[in-house]
C-alpha cells in the first residue's frame, strides 16, 4: 500500500461532517433533556424519569463517538506528518489506526440510532394504547348533552362515526 499526504487528508470532510452531526444529536438531546426535567420538576413522574435516563445513556454514547472522532482526525493529522517524514511504516499503522477508529464511532452512531428508534416506539404505542382506551363515540358539543343518559345507545343517538 502506498501512502501519500492526500490520502489521510481525504477523511477530514467526512470527519468534519460527522462532528457535525454528531454536535447536533448532543444539543437536540440535551434540549430536550432541560425541558424533560423542567416537566418532572413541575409534575415528577416514572416515565420522565425514564425517557431522561434513555436520553442520558444516548449523550454519553454521544459523547463516545465524538471522542472516537477526534481520535480519528488526530491519528489522520500524525499520519500526515509520519508521512512529510517519510516514516511510512509508522505512517501506514497510524493511517489504520485513525481508519479503526472511525469505524468504532459509526458503529456507536449506528447503536445509539437503534435507542433512539426503540424509543420512539415506545412513545408511540403508548400513544396507540391511550387511543385505545378512549371512547370511539363519544362527541363534545351541544347535540351530545345527554351523552350520559341510561338510555338505550348511551345517549349517542344521531352520532355515527366512520
Amino acid at each position: 500500500m502506498y501512502l501519500t499526504l492526500t490520502t489521510p487528508a481525504l477523511l477530514f470532510p467526512a470527519i468534519s461532517l460527522l462532528f457535525l452531526a454528531y454536535t447536533n444529536r448532543f444539543l437536540t438531546i440535551a434540549n430536550v433533556i432541560r425541558n424533560l426535567h423542567s416537566r418532572y420538576m413541575e409534575s415528577p413522574s416514572e416515565n420522565i424519569l425514564g425517557q431522561i435516563h434513555n436520553l442520558r445513556r444516548r449523550v454519553i454514547i454521544i459523547r463516545n463517538m465524538q471522542v472516537l472522532g477526534v481520535l480519528s482526525f488526530l491519528f489522520c493529522v500524525i499520519c500526515m506528518m509520519l508521512i512529510f517524514n517519510e516514516q511510512m511504516v509508522w505512517a501506514k499503522h497510524t493511517f489504520g489506526i485513525s481508519l479503526f477508529l472511525l469505524i468504532l464511532s459509526l458503529a456507536l452512531s449506528v447503536y445509539e440510532i437503534q435507542i433512539s428508534v426503540e424509543a420512539i416506539k415506545i412513545q408511540l404505542s403508548d400513544l396507540e394504547v391511550r387511543k385505545l382506551k378512549k371512547p370511539k363515540n363519544k362527541k363534545t358539543g351541544p347535540q351530545d348533552s345527554n351523552a350520559d343518559d341510561d338510555s338505550p345507545g348511551g345517549g349517542l343517538q344521531g352520532n355515527f362515526d366512520s
